[in-house]
């Protein structure tokens, strides 16, 4: 125990020093979280858009678009209307950027539709806010869906011979548009809170990833200290081999440890990462190190250089990171999301998912569980061959 105790300490001193683990435990999880959330943080947030409306179809009340689509709109909060009296200049506010996209409501609109006479609907988009053009196409698209199958409808219970004008017509269409919608659509509000914004999942996602490389540079000193000469005194001194893979794995997994509990605090205070109930959060951070160290471990003993091992643990590493859907989401990987479970990264963020959702210490029992697996597994296989890395 003194002898391991003895290497731990002298290991911690090292690495303290050590410029290229901090670049790697902690400079680069942070800068690469710092980018992505400012490039992509927008894209958690609430869908939120400003569009003009020229209104041409006054007479139609509350039974037209406006009436019917913008205006439930507007009040939800989810987009900002303003009027604009022509078109000229709705494309001016449009072309300026003040609006992301501009709808033109001809004369007689309403009236057009539920006669079945030709009409026109007209979007005006920015070329700058190709996402909010986007909505305002899908929702003048579903509206006029919506017209048709109004028209379908009455053409279908129409009696034979009625003209599109007709009063009977106008009536069945009426009625027809009036009915409720025979299906509607609940998200499960479960399922959205556990999903982790933008900022927590890149703040997370990087830094599981390199922790991954912060956690080698312990065990892969070995090498350099057999290369060195430095490991031939050690066994010579009255220290267990075992003793000193132990201290050298103890000195990763304290490296560790610090590395994510100052990214969380970071992530969290500057850039308002929500990683979760902080005993959930702890768990999931410790076993997290604990597997990335074992399965580091395990790899390196089957290299014969310091040089050899970083680069295999690279790849490893690389290939975790994105089947364990740390840069994207794992779903996007089709027929290969199953393999994210075969990787300590999917673990560590669906717990975090789990926290999310407003769970504790229990929520992440599964996850926490699953991470021990591996650094067990790896622990265990980098034990029984601990002899052949350890050697003068």
């Amino acid at each position: 125990m003194r002898g391991m105790i003895t290497i731990l300490v002298k290991d911690l001193r090292q690495r303290a020093k050590d410029s290229t683990l901090i670049v790697f435990a902690i400079v680069l999880p942070l800068g690469m979280a710092f980018i992505l959330n400012a490039v992509l943080g927008g894209a958690g947030e609430d869908f939120k858009a400003r569009y003009a409306v020229v209104d041409a179809d006054r007479g139609a009340g509350n039974a037209g678009f406006v009436g019917q689509v913008l205006e439930p709109m507007r009040r939800s909060g989810v987009v900002t209307l303003r009027p604009a009296s022509t078109v000229e200049e709705a494309r001016a506010l449009t072309q300026r950027g003040e609006v992301e996209a501009t709808f033109v409501v001809p004369a007689n609109f309403s009236a057009d539709a539920r006669s079945g006479r030709p009409t026109t609907l007209e979007i005006i988009g920015n070329v700058g806010a190709p996402v909010a053009v986007q909505v305002a196409r899908e929702v003048a698209q579903s509206y006029a869906a919506g017209l048709r199958s109004v028209q379908l409808a009455v053409a279908v219970a129409a009696p034979p011979g009625t003209a599109p004008g007709d009063e009977r017509a106008a009536a069945l269409a009426g009625r027809a548009g009036a009915s409720p919608m025979p299906v509607s659509l609940r998200e499960d509000a479960s399922a959205l809170r556990r999903q982790l914004d933008v900022t927590t999942y890149y703040s997370a996602g990087m830094a599981m990833f390199f922790l991954f490389f912060a956690v080698v540079f312990s065990i892969t000193s070995i090498f350099d200290e057999r290369r060195a000469g430095t490991l031939t005194r050690m066994l010579a001194a009255p220290i267990s081999r075992p003793a000193i893979v132990m201290g050298k794995l103890l000195s990763g997994v304290l490296v560790g440890i610090v590395s994510m509990a100052i990214l969380v605090v970071v992530t969290t205070l500057v850039i308002g990462a929500r990683w979760g109930d902080p005993l959930g959060v702890a768990a999931l951070v410790v076993s997290g190190v604990l597997a990335a160290t074992g399965l580091m471990t395990a790899l390196a003993t089957f290299a014969r250089t310091a040089e050899q091992a970083s680069n295999w643990q690279s790849v490893v590493a690389m290939l975790l990171g994105i089947f364990g859907g740390v840069f994207f989401p794992s779903a996007q990987l089709g027929g290969f999301t199953v393999l994210g479970y075969l990787t300590p990264h999917k673990w560590f963020m669906q717990g975090l998912g789990d926290l999310a959702g407003g769970g504790s210490l229990q929520a992440v029992a599964v996850p926490v569980a699953a991470l021990l697996g591996f650094a067990a597994l790896g622990g265990a296989l980098a034990l029984f061959r601990v002899g052949r890395m350890v050697h003068a």
